[in-house]
């Protein structure tokens, strides 16, 4: 987001919240900046538009196409870095994810975690 245009942040945020809403009649509040890059510029528009920026705490390569097939290591990377107020940042494009999601929610119940939405969080 740091290289484009304050206008093309407001066109792709205001078109990707179009499209949430119309596909799941959600409106959005929140937005994580793609790959983690961000600068004063880009928050203070962003809030401009309403929304509030949130960071997660953990993430691992699971985007990457030629990554996948390694669901143990994805399982001990999530539950090895699971904390209080853990924000995990796991791609939907990862099969790897799909697979093992159910298996690691269950897991981070049992550790004593539960799951909250980001309102739940907020002061």
């Amino acid at each position: 987001m740091p290289d484009i245009s304050d206008e093309q942040i407001k066109t792709e945020m205001m078109e990707l919240h179009k499209s949430i809403y119309e596909k799941f009649g959600y409106e959005m509040k929140y937005t994580r900046p793609p790959k983690g890059e961000y600068s004063e510029r880009t928050i203070a528009c962003t809030n401009s538009l309403g929304y509030k920026t949130v960071m997660w705490s953990f993430a691992y390569d699971d985007w990457e196409e030629n990554k996948q097939g390694r669901e143990e290591y994805g399982k001990k990377k999530i539950l090895d870095n699971v904390h209080n107020g853990a924000i995990l940042l796991l791609h939907g494009t990862s099969k790897d994810n799909s697979n093992i999601l159910d298996e690691c929610i269950k897991e981070i119940k049992k550790m004593g975690y539960e799951f909250r939405s980001l309102d739940q969080f907020q002061r």
